[in-house]
């Protein structure tokens, strides 16, 4: 749609927690310089929450108005409708779906059911949830490609970290062999803890007081996370066609001190690694699991809140990238890459 010389670009945003108020804060700060730069004239005319209300305008939401509710009352005030997240994606006025409704690690829904309905309507997707990437990933690139929609999910797996940017943009005719990593980033944080001696519980209560760990943090610590990451990776870079299910699975839960403290004596730490390879026979087979990897080695160095993903190929050997303890600000900018994306492809 053109304005004034300007192409307009509206956005519907399913999901505004924190990444997506991350987003809508750095749409605000680059409004006029995406407009300079590009041309576009970025509008949100949709936002859908699950308990905090919705905001419809096809002209456009005040998102400085929107954020200003939800910094001082927690959920839209004026012109707050009674609309839901599929109801948006079915119907409402916009040009790409911005999927961050919360994961559902066991299915990917209901995202998955907004990306189709988003894709049945020939709009382009954006999503930051990793469940439609890890379920359902193979059907719903081929139903972008017959739909003739774009399809962008950098910010699923590591943030804004470009990693499927990288693959796919610079290494080119590279067939992918192995895709090994750190991914979680709660687990490392409470391992490594452990091992400077650290109060479980207390690394727990300073882990959600910081923000990174959830009230229920066993989606994390009993590997769930982490191998819908894996499988994510897989699916994008190998065309795995896998399910987190089939990830050969254990978390953390069981690790003692005294294994850290073993594990130490062999000149070792315990990380949570992820790892997925191919077969003799094709297939692609992946494990998340508790291993010693020996001090001084890439693994062993990352620490805090940092991941790695290491991507092995036939051509270019491995290649590590490594995303150093992110803030939500990275979120917010991997799914502002993925729509400066939408505008320049």
């Amino acid at each position: 749609m053109m304005v004034n010389d300007k192409k307009m670009l509206k956005l519907a945003l399913l999901g505004f927690g924190n990444a997506g108020r991350a987003f809508a804060s750095l749409l605000l700060d680059k409004h006029e310089e995406i407009i300079r730069m590009y041309g576009y004239d970025i509008v949100v005319s949709a936002i859908a929450t699950r308990s905090k209300g919705a905001l419809v305008d096809p002209e456009g939401i005040n998102l400085g108005k929107a954020l200003e509710d939800m910094e001082n009352t927690g959920r839209f005030t004026a012109g707050a409708a009674d609309i839901s997240s599929m109801d948006i994606a079915e119907k409402a006025d916009y040009d790409v779906l911005v999927e961050m409704t919360p994961l559902n690690i066991f299915t990917g829904q209901p995202a998955i059911s907004h990306i189709e309905a988003a894709f049945d309507r020939g709009k382009d997707v954006i999503t930051a949830n990793k469940g439609p990437i890890a379920w359902r990933f193979a059907y719903l690139k081929d139903k972008a490609a017959k739909c003739g929609c774009r399809f962008y999910y950098e910010t699923t797996v590591m943030d804004g970290t470009p990693v499927f940017n990288l693959a796919e943009k610079t290494l080119m005719m590279a067939r992918v062999t192995e895709v090994s990593g750190i991914l979680n980033s709660t687990t490392n944080f409470i391992l490594e803890e452990m091992a400077k001696g650290a109060d479980y519980d207390d690394i727990i209560a300073r882990g959600r007081k910081m923000g990174f760990i959830e009230a229920d943090a066993s989606m994390d610590i009993e590997g769930y996370d982490a191998a819908a990451k894996i499988t994510a990776l897989l699916n994008v870079l190998m065309d795995a066609d896998i399910t987190p299910d089939m990830v050969e699975r254990k978390g953390i839960e069981d690790i003692t001190v005294e294994d850290i403290k073993e594990a130490a004596s062999r000149n070792c730490v315990i990380k949570l690694m992820c790892r997925g390879y191919r077969d003799k026979d094709g297939t692609v087979k992946a494990a998340v699991r508790p291993e010693q990897v020996p001090e001084g080695s890439l693994p062993a160095c990352i620490g805090s809140t940092t991941s790695v993903v290491s991507i092995t190929t036939d051509l270019m050997k491995t290649v590590s990238v490594i995303e150093h303890e992110p803030e939500i600000e990275q979120t917010a900018y991997g799914i502002f890459g993925d729509m400066l994306r939408v505008i320049t492809e």
